[in-house]
């Protein structure tokens, strides 16, 4: 592989919803598509970077590109009511505040914060609600540092969409010393994962500021230290030319000669992301530090429903060192309505392309809900005593006795969701529900 500084990046370029008409690329496309863009990105968040546009999207295939549909948004994510409405404010050269009230009216019926992250999942500390940090499974603390509440570019299924809209849905928090004293006081925990947005927009001297102090003895509960993050394919000169980007790898290193686990959790929808020379050797340079790379992506309709691209994608990434870990299902938010699968189709597509890979690449897991209660895996479909029924079980949950524990849903060729499910054999609840809803 060529060194890091043969690759000379571009300079680092960003697009907005009020930007659309400035993205040359899209001006060979009819105006009709780039006016429903824009009518669309009034109620998602919408940011992409020049390096997606340039060196990831075919423009060939569009609107059909896979990267195209991960990125811009398409008028299939609005019901067509909701579009109408917003259509024809945009037809009236609307202030920014109208289109925002009713872009927010829009947004209070998508569901902004689904499985209980806002209720459920915030812990407290001393009494109080510790902002920034969910802790939903008794082992593993979510914290979502403030600069890292954006993306490179976002992806137009994410399930955190409204961490981009405005500050009244955004849970974060820039007080390192919270998150220590709050790791201090719970031994319990073992895996910190810091989250967005993505972590690695931030400059690592703030990077720094949250997890260098775990290598301290008092920490050495922390055993893993995960980084949720899109940057190895949609910006990897973040490891590469960035100014930082040697502190950032050094920063990668210490902690794993400090004991630590340490794990990037690299989300990678289609492999027309992984094409790059310069995201195979971001890969190479993190492999270097000791972390492991760990890939894992929904299954979404529109983009990635072909379970041979699913099977070639774990291969390769096998091949360039990183550990193929979930298959997810698309989260019952946002546009859902534009990338969610019935289950069974999910079932049927994580089959196909299971079976295509070597015991090496059989470390990913799905297709998997990150649902209320826990993550659910829809592990077949079956016949029992003459029934037809999902088989499910939990491979994480709030309470670890329910993992593992197989149960049955009645088999329903519409269901998308946990929440879809009826049980089977004619009981009334599965077995879960009584103290899942008293939680």
């Amino acid at each position: 592989m060529q060194p890091a500084e043969t690759f000379v990046p571009p300079r680092f370029t960003v697009y907005q919803h009020r930007q659309i008409d400035k993205i040359e690329a899209l001006h060979q496309l009819p105006e009709h598509m780039r006016f429903e863009m824009k009518v669309v990105a009034s109620v998602f968040p919408f940011r992409v970077n020049n390096f997606v546009i340039e060196e990831l999207i075919d423009w060939d295939k569009v609107p059909n590109d896979p990267v195209f549909q991960l990125t811009f948004p398409q008028r299939g994510m609005l019901d067509d009511e909701s579009y109408e409405q917003m259509a024809a404010l945009h037809r009236t050269d609307p202030t920014a505040e109208q289109v925002m009230e009713l872009a927010q009216q829009i947004r209070n019926k998508l569901n902004p914060h689904p499985a209980g992250q806002m209720e459920k999942n915030v812990p407290e500390l001393d009494g109080e609600r510790v902002e920034g940090i969910q802790h939903k499974y008794k082992e593993t603390v979510l914290f979502f540092p403030a600069q890292g509440q954006y993306c490179h570019s976002y992806c137009t299924f994410c399930f955190r969409w409204a961490q981009f809209v405005g500050k009244a849905t955004r849970f974060n928090n820039n007080d390192a010393d919270l998150l220590h004293n709050y790791l201090r006081e719970h031994k319990e925990v073992t895996d910190l994962l810091v989250t967005g947005g993505d972590p690695m927009v931030m400059r690592t001297v703030k990077l720094r500021g949250y997890l260098e102090k775990l290598k301290d003895p008092e920490f050495d509960h922390i055993r893993t230290i995960r980084i949720g993050t899109k940057s190895l394919t949609f910006w990897p000169f973040r490891y590469l030319t960035d100014p930082d980007a040697q502190d950032l790898l050094a920063l990668i290193k210490e902690l794993v000669d400090a004991g630590k686990h340490v794990s990037i959790m690299a989300h990678i929808n289609h492999k027309q992301e992984l094409r790059t020379a310069a995201t195979r050797e971001a890969i190479a340079l993190l492999r270097k530090t000791g972390a492991q790379i760990r890939t894992q992506a929904p299954l979404l309709n529109n983009i990635n429903t072909d379970p041979n691209m699913w099977a070639e994608m774990w291969k390769e990434q096998t091949q360039l060192g990183m550990i193929p870990y979930y298959m997810f299902i698309e989260r019952d938010t946002g546009a859902k309505r534009y990338f969610e699968l019935p289950l069974y189709k999910t079932w049927e597509t994580f089959r196909e392309a299971y079976k295509q890979v070597s015991g090496v690449s059989r470390t990913v897991r799905g297709p998997s809900m990150s649902a209320g209660p826990g993550k659910v895996e829809v592990s077949g479909v079956s016949e029992i005593a003459g029934e037809k029924v999902f088989v499910l079980r939990f491979i994480q949950a709030r309470n670890p006795e329910w993992v593992q524990r197989p149960f049955f849903a009645k088999y329903d060729e519409n269901a998308t969701w946990l929440n879809d499910l009826k049980p089977a054999f004619g009981e009334e609840k599965f077995f879960w529900e009584d103290e899942y809803n008293a939680m």
